[in-house]
């Protein structure tokens, strides 16, 4: 089981000037300890109660953030969990994307979910359409990113973004490209475009451990409507713990052989407490080595 980590807040003792050498200690921290991932939302508000913080609490860009991240590590995989549609035009998404995977040397995620946070998008003056409308656009990203990456220039006609030369240079140094992770649990959209186009999705612990199981099977079904071999699907989870609270290095053991005997295989963790480091030296010291063995 591979051990991820998720960074989702900025609010950090001693304010703004602390975000860039606090993120440095723990980027570099996680990567040395073992961590298989490192992650950021990608959101322009805090989301609300998340640690206790509320909207207008520190929050950084995504991909700006990953670049940051690209220059202080040479290991762990990058990625935005998950990126919201309606934040980017797809093209320049996709010219993001291939930039971070470029300074990162070939190890990112392109994570992309149809976006959620409706007062996020109010608030920025963004549009927010329909759901119907996000899962198009959602697909219309997904088809981009395949004929993009499969190619060095592109017509691209979808049904609410179009790009008549869309140029695939420099190409990304992930092979064949980097993987494409799908976040979100919908049986019927979200969880067949994870099928058809993705190579990983993404499930979060607060659905409950019923219904992330029946995500789980819900995409083995899928695989088998559209000829697609499950075991090609990486299975990531999102957990928080807190390990300055009531968690225990024993008790994240467990949750990580629940998760495994679920089908995930690859366990992504964020902790209201990282700033302290502590969290991160336990994970290295104790539960990165055990959940190895799962």
């Amino acid at each position: 089981m591979y051990v991820g980590l998720q960074i989702p807040s900025f609010k950090y003792p001693g304010g703004t000037a602390a975000i860039r050498p606090k993120l440095k200690e723990i980027v570099t921290t996680a990567e040395e300890g073992g961590f298989y991932s490192l992650w950021v939302m990608d959101h322009y508000y805090q989301i609300k109660g998340m640690f206790g913080e509320a909207y207008t609490d520190p929050m950084l860009e995504a991909y700006s953030t990953l670049g940051y991240f690209a220059g202080l590590t040479e290991k762990a995989y990058l990625g935005v969990l998950v990126t919201g549609v309606i934040y980017r035009h797809p093209a320049v998404l996709m010219k993001m994307m291939n930039t971070v995977d470029i300074l990162a040397g070939g190890r990112t995620y392109f994570g992309i979910g149809a976006a959620w946070y409706e007062d996020e998008a109010i608030g920025n003056g963004i549009p927010y359409p329909p759901t119907s409308e996000r899962f198009e656009q959602l697909e219309d990203n997904l088809k981009l990113a395949k004929a993009l990456w499969d190619s060095d220039e592109i017509a691209f006609e979808g049904k609410h973004f179009s790009a008549p030369a869309v140029t695939n240079n420099p190409r990304p140094l992930s092979r064949p490209h980097p993987r494409i992770m799908v976040g979100g649990t919908g049986p019927k959209k979200t969880l067949r475009m994870v099928a058809e186009y993705a190579d990983a999705c993404n499930i979060g612990d607060w659905v409950g451990a019923d219904n992330m199981q029946k995500a789980i099977d819900t995409l083995k079904e899928h695989c088998e409507s559209l000829g697609r071999n499950y075991d090609t699907i990486e299975k990531t989870s999102l957990c928080t713990v807190h390990l300055s609270g009531d968690d225990t290095a024993a008790s994240v053991i467990r949750r990580i052989g629940e998760l495994s005997a679920m089908g995930f295989t690859h366990a992504i963790f964020n902790m209201p407490d990282v700033y302290q480091i502590s969290p991160l030296e336990t994970f290295a010291k104790e539960i990165i080595p055990a959940a190895a063995e799962l």
